[in-house]
C-alpha cells in the first residue's frame, strides 16, 4: 500500500514539474481538420472586413521591402479574394479594387499611386502604349478620386503618338467634324473639314461656300512662303551688335550664310536675314523657305549652324537663346501682321447682286457699310492687331484641329483683314481676305494621326507632294483662306440681315431638358 501511495505522489509531482499547459496540450489537442478550419478562417479575416487593421500593421514597417518579398496589400489582389469567396460569408467580402484590372497590372498601379514608379515611364517599361495609358488612367482615378468614365480610352492608336504628339495619355477627346462646301477655289472644288463644337459655324461657312460657288468661285494668290526664327545674342557694346547687323546684311556674306541652310534638301531658296538691335543685344531673324512642313523644326535645326558660323567672325558673341521672340511664334505681333510668317495669302471673289439677295438675304450696300463700320472702324477703335475681320479664328481653329495643325498657331494664323466693295455700278460685291501668316504643314506632328490624315486626304493634300516640294502645304493654306472668305461673307450677311441671334438660337442651343439627362 505504501508503494502505491508513493507512486501516485511521484506522478503528481511529475505533472506539476512539466506544467498543466503541457498536460492539456496532450489531452485536449484538436484534430487535424480543426487546425485546417482555423487556417481557413484566418485567411477569411485577412481578405475580409477586418483586413485594413492587419494590413495597416504590416505596412507600417519603416524598413523597405526586400525584392523577393511580396509586400503588396492583399486588398490589391483580386485573385486572393476570389479564392476565398466560395467559403467565406458574403458579408465579409468587399470590393478590392475600383476597376477590374489584371493582377499583374494591379502591382504596377500600386507602384504609380505610391510614387515608386513614374507615370511617364510606363510606355518604356511596359513596351505597350495602350496598356500604359490604361494603367496611368486607373492610377490617376485612384489618386484623385475623380472618375474619367466619360473620356474614351478604346479605339485609339497610342503607338502613333509616342514621342511626338502627346505625353502621358489617359484617353482622347472626341470632336465632331463637319463638312463645308463644295468650296470652288481656283477652279477646283474642295470639301472643307471643320472640327468644332460651336453650332452654326459649319452651316454658316457652308452658306458662304454656296454663295461663292454660284458666283463663279474664288481666286487665291500666295504672296510669300517662309518661316522665321529669331535667335538672340549679346555683345559687350552696342557697336559690336551693329557690326553683326552690317555683316549679315552685306550681300557678300549672304551666300556664305545661305550655304548652312541649303544643307537641308527641303529648303529651296536662300534665307533672308534681318537684325534688330536692342542696345547691347541683337535679335538675328532668319527667314527660310521651307517645304511640306510648317518650317519650325527646320528653323530650329539650321539656326544653330548659322550662329556657329557667325561666331567664327564674332568670337565675343554670347548666344542667349535660339528664340528671342522677334519671330513671335504663337503670339500676336505687328511684325507678323506686317511682314508675314508662314504662308501669306490673299483670297477674293465677286458675289453677284442677286446671290447676295437670294442666298445671303441682304444687300450689297448693307454689307459694304457694315464691313466698314465693324471690321475696319470698330477694330481700329479697339486697337486690334491683325483682327480686322469678323471671326477668321473660328474657321482657322476648326480646320487646324481637323487637319492636325498646331492649334496654338491659330493666334498668328488668324491675322486677317476683310475688305468689301461695291462694283459694277453697285450691283455686285467684291470681297477679299488678306492673311499674312498662315502656318500650316502636311507632314509631321498631328498630321500623321489617322483622323487628321483622313481630313488631309479629303482635301487632296495628305503628306508630301512628290512632284513639287511644299505644294501641298501651300495648297492647304489657300484652302484655309478660301474657307475664311466664305465664313466672313456669311456671318457679315447674317449680322446685316439681323439673322445672327435667330440662327444661333436655332443651331447653337439645345432643346433638351438637361435636368432629365443622366450624368
Amino acid at each position: 500500500m505504501a508503494a502505491i501511495v508513493a507512486f501516485v505522489a511521484s506522478f503528481i509531482y511529475l505533472v506539476g514539474f512539466f506544467g498543466v499547459d503541457f498536460v492539456q496540450s496532450l489531452i485536449l489537442r484538436p484534430a487535424g481538420d480543426v487546425w485546417t478550419a482555423v487556417d481557413e478562417d484566418d485567411e477569411v479575416v485577412v481578405a475580409g472586413a477586418d483586413h485594413d487593421k492587419i494590413l495597416l500593421k504590416e505596412d507600417s514597417r519603416s524598413s523597405p521591402c526586400g525584392q523577393a518579398l511580396d509586400c503588396a496589400p492583399v486588398v490589391q489582389k483580386p485573385k486572393l479574394v476570389d479564392s476565398v469567396v466560395q467559403d467565406a460569408p458574403k458579408e465579409k467580402v468587399i470590393e478590392a479594387v475600383p476597376s477590374a484590372m489584371p493582377e499583374e497590372d494591379e502591382e504596377i498601379i500600386k507602384s504609380v499611386v505610391e510614387g515608386k514608379m513614374p507615370s511617364y515611364s510606363l510606355e518604356a517599361k511596359l513596351g505597350d502604349c495602350k496598356r500604359a495609358a490604361a494603367i496611368r488612367r486607373e492610377a490617376l482615378q485612384r489618386m484623385t478620386g475623380k472618375s474619367l468614365s466619360g473620356l474614351p480610352l478604346e479605339g485609339f492608336d497610342y503607338e502613333s503618338i509616342l514621342g511626338q504628339c502627346c505625353e502621358m495619355p489617359v484617353g482622347y477627346v472626341q470632336l465632331p467634324v463637319g463638312i463645308a462646301g463644295p468650296l470652288l477655289l481656283d477652279g477646283r472644288e474642295y470639301s472643307v473639314p471643320m472640327a468644332t463644337t460651336e453650332g452654326c459655324l459649319v452651316a454658316s461657312t457652308n452658306r458662304g461656300c454656296k454663295a461663292i460657288f454660284v458666283s463663279g468661285g474664288a481666286t487665291s494668290v500666295l504672296l510669300r512662303d517662309g518661316m522665321t526664327r529669331a535667335p538672340i545674342v549679346r555683345f559687350a557694346t552696342a557697336k559690336r551688335a551693329a557690326d553683326l547687323k552690317f555683316f549679315v546684311e552685306n550681300p557678300a556674306n549672304f551666300e556664305s550664310l545661305a550655304r548652312y541652310f541649303q544643307q537641308v534638301q527641303l529648303i529651296r531658296k536662300a534665307p533672308e536675314h534681318q537684325v534688330c538691335d536692342r542696345g547691347e543685344e541683337s535679335v538675328h531673324e532668319v527667314l527660310l523657305q521651307h517645304g511640306r512642313c510648317d518650317g519650325h523644326e527646320h528653323g530650329l535645326e539650321r539656326s544653330p549652324n548659322v550662329l556657329d558660323f557667325l561666331q567664327s567672325d564674332f568670337p565675343d558673341m554670347d548666344v542667349l537663346g535660339i528664340s528671342g521672340n522677334f519671330c513671335a511664334d504663337k503670339k500676336p505681333a505687328a511684325v507678323n501682321w506686317i511682314e508675314g510668317r508662314g504662308k501669306s495669302v490673299v483670297c477674293e471673289a465677286t458675289i453677284k447682286g442677286d446671290v447676295v439677295r437670294k442666298v445671303l438675304k441682304t444687300s450689297v450696300e448693307a454689307l459694304v457699310e457694315l464691313n466698314m463700320l465693324k471690321n475696319l472702324t470698330g477694330s481700329a477703335m479697339a486697337g486690334a492687331l491683325g483682327g480686322f475681320n469678323a471671326h477668321a479664328s473660328n474657321i482657322v481653329a476648326a480646320i487646324f484641329i481637323a487637319t492636325g495643325q498646331d492649334p496654338a498657331q491659330n493666334v498668328e494664323s488668324s491675322h486677317c483683314i476683310t475688305m468689301m466693295e461695291a462694283i459694277n455700278d453697285g450691283k455686285d460685291l467684291h470681297v477679299s481676305v488678306t492673311m499674312p501668316s498662315i502656318e500650316v504643314g502636311t507632314v509631321g506632328g498631328g498630321t500623321q494621326l489617322a483622323s487628321q490624315s483622313a481630313c488631309l486626304n479629303l482635301l487632296g493634300v495628305k503628306g508630301a507632294n512628290k512632284e513639287l516640294a511644299g505644294a501641298n502645304s501651300r495648297l492647304l493654306a489657300t484652302v484655309v483662306s478660301g474657307a475664311v472668305l466664305a465664313a466672313e461673307l456669311s456671318l457679315m450677311s447674317a449680322i446685316a440681315a439681323g439673322q445672327l441671334v435667330k440662327s444661333h438660337m436655332k443651331y447653337n442651343r439645345s432643346s433638351k431638358d438637361v435636368t432629365k439627362v443622366s450624368s
